[in-house]
């Protein structure tokens, strides 16, 4: 992936390559990539995490597609495992605003509702579990406007993220259009 982001961007510098080559293997990069393939309905889960939408929590999802490019590697060598990443991650290349999303979700979320005049992210982080096993839940809003998307996670960072994330490819998304 490296050497594809090289070749694909001569006009960058090393340090922004090495900030697209970060958020194209972060776990919020790998979370959608997995989310994209379906591999959720393919995960074997405990009891509590499927009670608990673990399908789609994107700490297990990016976890189980480095499980499965690791696999990919041992079973079909460096070559071929090289061409599956690739092919999974190609989509990613092409949206290259995701990129400073991918690897700061929260200071991307807050450029983009300045750009749009939206007013900045307000977070509200709820907390469940026992104390050896919390459960971390954010929601965001713009100004004093309606949560407009939530995360979780096993830190109040992790689901911060994760929400300002959701919220950022909210934003992003077209508008429906009206008839």
């Amino acid at each position: 992936m490296t050497v594809k982001l090289y070749l694909d961007n001569p006009e960058l510098d090393e340090g922004d390559l090495a900030k697209r080559r970060a958020s194209l293997v972060s776990s919020v990069a790998l979370a959608d990539i997995a989310r994209r393939i379906g591999l959720g309905a393919h995960i074997r889960l405990g009891r509590g995490e499927e009670m608990t939408g673990g399908r789609q929590k994107a700490s297990i999802l990016a976890d189980a597609l480095e499980a499965v490019i690791g696999a990919a590697y041992l079973s079909v060598g460096d070559a071929a495992a090289t061409d599956f990443v690739l092919r999974l991650v190609e989509p990613l290349l092409h949206e290259p605003e995701r990129f400073g999303a991918a690897m700061d979700p929260k200071t991307s979320l807050q450029e983009l509702a300045a750009r749009l005049g939206r007013g900045l992210p307000v977070y509200t982080v709820t907390d469940s579990g026992p104390d050896h096993s919390k459960r971390f839940r954010a929601e965001v809003a713009l100004g004093t406007g309606p949560a407009i998307a939530s995360g979780e996670g096993t830190s109040k960072k992790t689901a911060e993220v994760q929400a300002a994330f959701a919220a950022f490819e909210s934003l992003q998304a077209p508008a429906p259009e009206q008839s």
